[in-house]
């Protein structure tokens, strides 16, 4: 097979990352994280460590297969994507859980009074966010396994130079960041402050992003280990 210019590879690396983060495995596993968030920024941030995640485990596997020659076999990655399916279920049952039990969004209601004005009352949250980044960044070490064979195959067969195998990924992992953070920018805005005030508005936006994380993670696994 006739080998692409590289500059094309490069830009369609750099579409195929983008592309990739809006998957439904993926945007379901972030919407789960996100949605314990109540400002957009630190979503973003939690879909920037998600992306360097998945980065991270396909530049693993291309070192493998790449520089040291390691063959994996192709049957392998089901039970990857399997344990991704795994991966989804979990998710979806934390966040259930955290929310059931008030551990990680405590609503509380006070009046304050403010200058010049009459008290009265206010709805604030506190979530316990500071494991959040870690937590996606260990998501995005699962996801990227899957797919990640693919991936590699692709570019070992594509791309002539060492070099440039490399520099395909990396530009790939820089779009799955860049549309990681677009999605947890996104789907964040849903569960933002301005949204928060409604507690039955939340908690019907949480347990549907978790009913369905959770139905697509048992989906993945019967797609991968039974079908």
């Amino acid at each position: 097979m006739e080998q692409l210019p590289i500059i094309v590879l490069l830009l369609y690396a750099l579409y195929e990352g983008l592309i990739h983060a809006f998957e439904a495995d993926h945007v379901l596993a972030v919407t789960n994280i996100v949605s314990q968030r109540s400002k957009i920024l630190p979503a973003l941030k939690d879909g920037i460590f998600w992306g360097l995640g998945h980065t991270s485990t396909i530049f693993l596997i291309g070192i493998l297969m790449i520089l040291f020659k390691v063959n994996i076999p192709e049957h392998s990655f089901s039970y990857f994507e399997a344990a991704v399916g795994a991966m989804l279920i979990l998710v979806a049952s934390y966040r259930f859980y955290i929310f059931v039990r008030d551990e990680q969004t405590v609503f509380h209601t006070h009046r304050r009074e403010h200058a010049g004005e009459n008290r009265h009352p206010h709805v604030h949250v506190h979530l316990k966010g500071n494991t959040l980044h870690r937590t996606s960044y260990g998501i995005g070490l699962v996801h990227g396994l899957a797919g990640s064979g693919m991936l590699v195959a692709l570019v070992m067969t594509q791309i002539g130079t060492l070099a440039d195998s490399f520099l395909y990924l990396l530009i790939f992992g820089i779009g799955s960041i860049a549309g990681m953070a677009l999605v947890a920018g996104v789907f964040s805005i849903p569960f933002s402050k301005k949204l928060m005030h409604s507690r039955f508005l939340r908690t019907v936006l949480v347990l549907l992003s978790s009913v369905l994380c959770f139905a697509y993670g048992c989906y993945v696994i019967y797609e991968n280990l039974f079908a």
